[in-house]
């Protein structure tokens, strides 16, 4: 029998905008079209990241878990962490064996090359640290990469897909605002909850281009080896365009000599 989900509470301690949205949305967030392509997300990853059952994998903000259940149902064993307790108690229920779930900011994570494998997907952390009241120092999403990099054994791969500038201005909407000194994307929309309810919510998005990810990973420590155009539920090898929502990014830690 599925269990029951839990009621909805706020999370810990918030210490990031996307905790209030998240208690918002709950369940809910898994009833939008982005979420629909797991199936082949998952199955390029495994193919190009090389996966394995036994292989251990990192999935940085994980959300409801969506990636890593798919991993785990391949007996692959996945540490899935995101800063919404809301999404990592939805994340839990039913979870596979060897695939587990944490609380955790991706700005301070604790791992020294415990992974195979690290991915973070369609902005569950990576690219959602630019924005909103307190905004930390430097580059938040550097410091993710520098976190995602740290947890990788010598030779794993991180998988980091990036909201693609390109498209962002390209279809700019009018409910849209790109701060072009920062590459940052403000929206308000209004977002529905498990039950209905309608509540506006900002969000923030950071945008890059092909040469910016490639920097970041260099000053990482990390060996860029693919830089694909990507969109939800349709990865492919395909070279950098203007067309699709976002980039994929596919590096090494080097291997030791």
């Amino acid at each position: 029998m599925t269990a029951a989900l839990p009621e909805s509470s706020p999370s810990p301690e918030p210490s990031h905008w996307f905790e209030a949205l998240a208690d918002h949305l709950g369940e809910a967030y898994l009833r939008y079209s982005f979420t629909m392509g797991t199936a082949n997300e998952v199955s390029f990853l495994v193919e190009v990241l090389g996966l394995e059952p036994g292989m251990r994998v990192l999935d940085v903000g994980c959300g409801p878990g969506r990636h890593a259940r798919a991993l785990g149902e391949l007996g692959i064993e996945v540490h899935g962490v995101d800063i919404s307790q809301r999404f990592v108690e939805i994340a839990q229920l039913d979870a596979p064996a060897g695939v587990t779930f944490e609380r955790l900011d991706a700005r301070s994570m604790p791992f020294d090359g415990e992974f195979d494998a690290v991915i973070s997907l369609c902005q569950g952390a990576f690219g959602l640290a630019g924005g909103g009241a307190s905004v930390p120092l430097g580059d938040p999403d550097a410091t993710v990469l520098d976190g995602m990099a740290a947890a990788l054994r010598p030779g794993g791969r991180v998988a980091v897909s990036a909201f693609s500038a390109y498209f962002q201005v390209r279809w700019l909407e009018d409910s849209d605002s790109f701060d072009a000194a920062a590459g940052v994307n403000h929206e308000r929309t209004e977002l529905r909850s498990p039950n209905g309810v309608r509540a506006e919510h900002d969000l923030w998005t950071t945008c890059f281009t092909p040469r910016e990810l490639r920097l970041l990973a260099a000053r990482s420590g990390l060996l860029v080896e693919h830089i694909w155009s990507v969109s939800p539920g349709e990865y492919a090898r395909r070279d950098p365009d203007l067309d699709h929502h976002e980039f994929l990014l596919v590096a090494q830690r080097p291997p030791v000599p």
